[in-house]
């Protein structure tokens, strides 16, 4: 069987946002098997989201399994190379679909890449550029009427969900913050939830002990990426910043108010076509790799956070 293999060997937010053009490659070769290179702990959600047949264990810039060699069309929707498109080409495909890169001559005449286009449509137009039918707003993770294979309990249903941390320091929202957006959710009379990986189980315990959670409403560190994403669906709000969830939360059409530091929402941030989701940034760029908090992120009050949530209530409503 003919196979297109894919390589985005990156985060929950980068395979999220490479939805529409997964969707894309699968409709655009409908005959052949679909690899999607990216790391395996991501695995359960490709399936969920019917993005790939097999998911090839991958990390940023590394060689790929013997099980990614030769495929007929390899696409790369990592990065804009040299490195990621020398791991596509080591795997000796037959066809090999893009960005430009003048060290890599394979991909004379391919489109050219922009710094400050919005993720989901990039790799949307790289493949438009192949003649590949691709709609950046295809972002929902299952289709109309389909449910997560798993339930979420229902301390979550309808709770505002806080996601207190990030990948770097620089994008991390000052913990005690948090905590003064649960509590004033608390008064108002709404149940309160907070999440995280297994690494964040310690900040999302002192945001729940700051604002007076029971231990119960801490899921950090004892759920699946599936079960967090049934989390994120159940929820009426998603409060986090520039992470994964905020990616979740937008697949899934829940509320949001999505917190920027160093990076610029219209790059990464959820669509402008559904106002539920809030996005709030100071207009001030950083380095989204640092480990101490961004300044234009600092900006960001309690007070515009729960603002934020009020109108985005008024919009759901």
């Amino acid at each position: 069987m003919k196979t297109v293999l894919a390589l985005r060997a990156l985060g929950l937010g980068d395979f999220l946002t490479a939805l529409p053009a997964l969707r894309a490659l699968g409709e655009a070769f409908p005959a052949h098997r679909r690899l999607l290179a990216m790391p395996a702990g991501l695995a359960p959600l490709a399936h969920v989201a019917s993005a790939a047949d097999t998911v090839v264990d991958a990390r940023p810039l590394a060689p790929l399994a013997a099980a990614a060699a030769r495929a007929d069309v390899a696409v790369n929707l990592h990065g804009r190379g040299p490195e990621s498109h020398r791991v596509l080409i080591a795997t000796r495909p037959r066809r090999l679909l893009a960005f430009r890169h003048p060290d890599v001559s394979e991909t004379d005449g391919a489109p050219s890449w922009r710094d400050d286009e919005p993720e989901a449509a990039r790799w949307c137009r790289l493949l438009r550029a192949y003649g590949v039918a691709a709609d950046p707003g295809r972002l929902d993770l299952l289709p109309p009427g389909a449910a997560l294979p798993v339930a979420a309990p229902p301390a979550a249903r309808g709770a505002t969900l806080i996601h207190p941390g990030a990948a770097s320091g620089a994008r991390r929202w000052p913990v005690e913050r948090f905590a003064a957006v649960a509590r004033a959710e608390r008064r108002a009379g709404r149940p309160v939830i907070v999440t995280g990986g297994a690494d964040e189980v310690a900040l999302a315990r002192h945001v729940a002990h700051a604002a007076g959670l029971d231990a119960e409403a801490v899921y950090a560190g004892r759920t699946s990426l599936v079960e967090l994403a049934a989390l994120v669906g159940a929820a009426a709000r998603v409060v986090c910043g520039d992470t994964g969830v905020a990616h979740l939360a937008t697949a899934l059409r829940t509320p949001s108010v999505v917190l920027f530091g160093p990076t610029a929402p219209s790059v990464w941030g959820p669509p402008p076509d559904r106002p539920w989701h809030r996005v709030l940034w100071a207009g001030r760029p950083g380095d989204p790799h640092g480990d101490t908090l961004d300044p234009g992120l600092a900006a960001i009050t309690v007070e515009d956070v729960l603002t934020a949530l009020a109108e985005g209530r008024e919009v759901a409503a």
